[in-house]
């Protein structure tokens, strides 16, 4: 059930949560642009152009508009939903919503700070891209008239810095853990359309595509790079590949409805997208987290318990409420370190960086 705290039920409500910053929230960023400046795709020219070609070509410029029947669905549908499901799926589209335009500011503020013009030219392409989203997902909560200010999101909210190479790992495997939330969910609605309680669901076959090719272009990136995948940056891919693993896992199982609605179990969900996620990043990881270790899913379900705790305390409040959910915040923080020495996996990279999305 839902903490009525927590609840989006009005503009300022939806604005909050794309606001706030937790551990769980997605982040606005700030980088080194004169690094970025310096970035030499030479290495690999010949797949870059072919995808620089692909984004000009733009095969989804005019994906993102809704159709005649979209607003009908809408008022036939969300009728049905339970108030707890409601709820869950108004906060996925914040957070989805709050994820593409984090994107979007980042990839502009890459383009205006550099001269580098692979540089600027991919990040241009890919801001706008995460700007279609944004909209599009906001245009979803205007039917609910809880539409997001984005103009005045990227003047509030926090701003986190991170050196280039940590925005390449965290990007590239948002993109393709996005693109593999994405297929999986729309495959499942396509087996079972009378599960499909929104219309947003069957924009995401091309949505995802997007992501695919946005997770492409940091491979090419690090592979152009390699000094990026070795040495003591594996330590840090390895934190990404967690980092990024755990907060799915625990925000899936925070809004647990979303996916039962979907015919979808989240745990199998979510070792699905895992499975899948590994899978595309071995072409530029040269580790992977070994999901069938026996301590990666208990300590998953252990993160996501002390999530739990440390929300109640922090709920509850007073002095009590605190020290409980510090308490647990230490926990979960001290679990994630063991799981972080579960050992990996290696395997040499393919010759070929190019992907296609094959599931």
């Amino acid at each position: 059930m839902h903490n009525s705290a927590n609840e989006i039920n009005s503009v300022e409500d939806a604005a909050r949560k794309a606001e706030s910053s937790t551990l769980f929230s997605p982040k606005f960023y700030r980088t080194d642009y004169e690094a970025m400046n310096k970035l030499n795709i030479e290495p690999v020219r010949a797949e870059w152009d072919a995808m620089m070609a692909e984004y000009e070509g733009d095969n989804n410029h005019d994906h993102f508009q809704r159709d005649e029947t979209f607003a009908d669905e809408v008022r036939e549908l969300m009728p049905k939903l339970t108030p707890e499901l409601r709820q869950e799926f108004l906060d996925f589209l914040v957070s989805s919503l709050t994820s593409e335009f984090s994107g979007c500011v980042l990839y502009n503020e890459i383009r205006k700070h550099v001269e580098n013009p692979d540089i600027k030219q991919l990040m241009t392409y890919m801001a706008r891209d995460e700007s279609r989203h944004a909209g599009f997902l906001n245009s979803a909560l205007k039917d609910f008239n809880l539409g997001v200010d984005l103009g005045n999101l990227k003047r509030s909210k926090k701003y986190t810095y991170f050196k280039p190479k940590y925005i390449f790992y965290a990007t590239y495997l948002s993109e393709k853990i996005g693109y593999a939330r994405y297929i999986k969910i729309f495959r499942q609605l396509e087996q079972h359309p009378e599960k499909r309680f929104h219309p947003i669901f069957r924009w995401f076959q091309r949505w995802c595509n997007d992501e695919f090719r946005h997770g492409e272009s940091f491979a090419l990136i690090m592979r152009a790079n390699p000094g990026l995948l070795k040495g003591g940056n594996l330590l840090w891919i390895r934190f990404f590949l967690l980092a990024v693993y755990a907060t799915m896992y625990v925000r899936d199982h925070t809004r647990p409805e979303l996916k039962q609605a979907m015919g979808l179990e989240p745990s199998e969900y979510d070792f699905e997208v895992f499975r899948i996620t590994n899978e595309i990043t071995k072409q530029v990881f040269p580790i992977m987290l070994d999901i069938d270790h026996p301590a990666f899913r208990s300590g998953l379900e252990q993160l996501f318990a002390c999530t739990q705790k440390a929300n109640a305390g922090r709920e509850a409040g007073g002095v009590v409420g605190r020290a409980r959910q510090a308490y647990w915040a230490v926990a979960g923080a001290l679990k994630f370190v063991q799981m972080y020495f579960i050992p990996v996996k290696s395997h040499a990279l393919p010759n070929t960086v190019k992907m296609v999305p094959a599931w």
